[in-house]
């Protein structure tokens, strides 16, 4: 008789795939448990994006019209809305450890960096989404996206994932240090602040001198000047490399810092 094959023993690859996966569900199905917190980390980039249009925008079109002025905006948002998106996983992340839950996880026969990768990935998930929806309110206002191809689409859809991966290593490190949820907002508070500080709302040519170096050498305007010559056709020179050696040190940065921090506490 011949005998049966002896089964497969999955591998350490596969293994850690599958409690990813694993914590990436439990993630996701917690967002959806809770959508208040999502739904009101959106509510800023809306309410700026409507303020700075119908309010401010007029004037601050510098006689362009609104409309230019809206698609100038649009693509800061949208980066906005991913710095506002990752400070609900800085408080997710702050609330498994205060709540024990991490400690349980740990005595499980699990890879132990699952629970971080199902945070991060969900985290870069939640802020795609997020900035397809203030997208919808950008066209629904009228943004149109002009001169841009399907190589430009591309790139800005690889820029706003890089992005969100690097910030949400930034926010994991952040829940990680905090001691409790509430710290973790407020110390993840300047993933928002950055924003207000760059091109975002307007041209660094109209800042004062001495706060445009302030203004320049942070990671929101490379990035922002970036989408937002892939999406309007606008010259871009050379703030594409600059934003993505800001998106890579960040993401290594933020993921050194969360490893690290998350094996001291293990010990």
């Amino acid at each position: 008789m011949s005998s049966s094959p002896a089964p497969t023993r999955p591998t350490r690859f596969s293994l850690a795939v599958r409690d990813s996966s694993t914590m990436l569900r439990r993630n996701l199905l917690h967002a959806r448990r809770h959508p208040s917190l999502t739904l009101n980390l959106l509510l800023t980039p809306v309410m700026l994006l409507l303020l700075f249009v119908y309010i401010f925008g007029g004037a601050m079109s510098g006689g362009a019209g609104r409309s230019a002025y809206l698609a100038y905006l649009v693509p800061g948002i949208l980066l906005m809305t991913i710095g506002s998106t990752v400070i609900g996983t800085a408080v997710s992340v702050s609330t498994d450890m205060s709540e024990g839950i991490i400690a349980r996880f740990r005595t499980m026969a699990i890879h132990r960096g699952s629970v971080l990768v199902g945070h991060v990935v969900g985290s870069v998930l939640r802020s795609v989404l997020s900035v397809v929806l203030v997208a919808a309110v950008g066209v629904a206002i009228g943004f149109r996206s002009s001169g841009a191809g399907v190589l430009d689409w591309l790139a800005a859809f690889g820029l706003i994932v890089l992005f969100a991966l690097a910030l949400t290593w930034i926010a994991v490190g952040t829940g990680l240090v905090s001691p409790t949820a509430e710290a973790a907002s407020n110390n993840a508070l300047p993933l928002i602040l950055l924003p207000l500080l760059s091109s975002a709302f307007v041209p660094l040519r109209s800042m004062p001198g001495w706060f445009r170096p302030i203004a320049h050498y942070q990671p929101f305007t490379p990035a922002v000047e970036t989408l937002r010559g892939l999406l309007l056709g606008t010259e871009i020179g050379d703030s594409w490399w600059i934003a993505l050696v800001w998106c890579l040190g960040l993401a290594v940065l933020g993921h050194v810092w969360s490893t690290s921090k998350f094996g001291q506490d293990a010990n």
